[in-house]
């Protein structure tokens, strides 16, 4: 993508070029990346057994039930072939198990095993901490509002 290709509001700066204007640690990519890396480095203090995208998944799980492969993956946010590897992961630990699809042999499905819902159900209290450690240094509010905030984000 050029820059010509792209509109954005960007600030008046009398003499400045672009690059003089640009500064990396003002950047949502930028800012985004190390926030998550944050995140991720507490996550695995706090819950080494399991990654961020096992919990998610065994999470989503516990939420909605069976699922398709394909569909636990885009409910997840996760590619096919990321999905693959956590199922396969996650199946190993006896938390999931995968089924063909009674209707559609090509179709896997996805539940807990009781070891599975065991597992979040001990997980879940320890996630709640994670995510209160990660936003330890905003106030309420400002937690509040920045989980708003990412979750247009996403949706947009």
């Amino acid at each position: 993508m050029t820059s010509d290709s792209l509109t954005l509001d960007l600030p008046d700066a009398e003499n400045a070029s672009a690059e003089e204007r640009y500064r990396l640690d003002e950047q949502i990519g930028y800012l985004l990346r190390l926030a998550n890396q944050r995140h991720l480095e507490i996550f695995s203090e706090h819950m080494p057994s399991l990654t961020p995208t096992q919990f998610s998944v065994l999470a989503r799980l516990h939420e909605v039930g069976e699922l398709s492969q394909n569909e636990l993956g885009r409910r997840v946010g996760i590619d096919a072939a990321t999905t693959n590897g956590v199922i396969d992961r996650l199946g190993r630990k006896g938390l999931i198990h995968s089924q063909t699809d009674v209707n559609d042999k090509r179709r896997l499905r996805i539940s807990l095993t009781p070891e599975g819902c065991e597992a979040i159900r001990e997980a879940t209290p320890v996630a709640q901490a994670i995510s209160t450690a990660t936003l330890s240094s905003l106030s309420n509010s400002e937690a509040s509002q920045l989980t708003a905030l990412l979750i247009k984000l996403q949706a947009s």
